[in-house]
């Protein structure tokens, strides 16, 4: 197989394994399968099943990480296989990339890349900014005495 066909195949398997758990996945989810629309009727049953399966366990893993890396190389594998016996499915491919990126706000956890994002925060006189990106983003406000006293939000609620 050549590299570009394997570059292909691994973003391939990357967007669909990162649609997969967003909300985004239910709509996705039909593209996905239509990657594979000259597979026969069993596999594409088989296929359909699988999505869901490894939609249902990345969304309840104890290691969300180490299922990701597992479920991308599984779809990659399956998706060059595809490629290989449908070359013409790569634009089919190319252009669901697009679509499951362009719909996200930014790569899996692990695949940070600094070139993804640039934000800009300014606050001014007494301004507080809350910023941040690939992540969550929790604050808690606690009275002034509580802050002077040292105590915690979990003692002051």
């Amino acid at each position: 197989m050549d590299a570009e066909l394997s570059t292909l195949a691994d973003a391939g398997a990357q967007a669909i394994v990162a649609a997969m758990t967003a909300d985004l996945w239910q709509s996705a989810r039909g593209s996905v399968l239509a990657l594979f629309q000259r597979a026969d009727r069993g596999r594409r049953a088989a296929l359909e099943a699988r999505l869901d399966e490894d939609a249902a366990d990345l969304g309840g893993t104890a290691s969300p990480d180490d299922c990701r890396r597992e479920r991308v190389r599984a779809w990659a594998r399956e998706l060059l296989e595809e490629l290989g016996q449908d070359p013409s499915g790569r634009a089919a491919l190319a252009q669901l990339i697009r679509e499951l990126t362009d719909t996200r706000l930014g790569p899996p956890p692990g695949e940070r890349r600094a070139s993804d994002v640039t934000q800009n925060n300014t606050a001014h006189g007494s301004g507080t900014i809350y910023a941040v990106q690939h992540g969550d983003l929790h604050t808690s406000q606690m009275s002034e005495s509580d802050v002077l006293s040292g105590r915690r939000r979990s003692e002051s609620v």
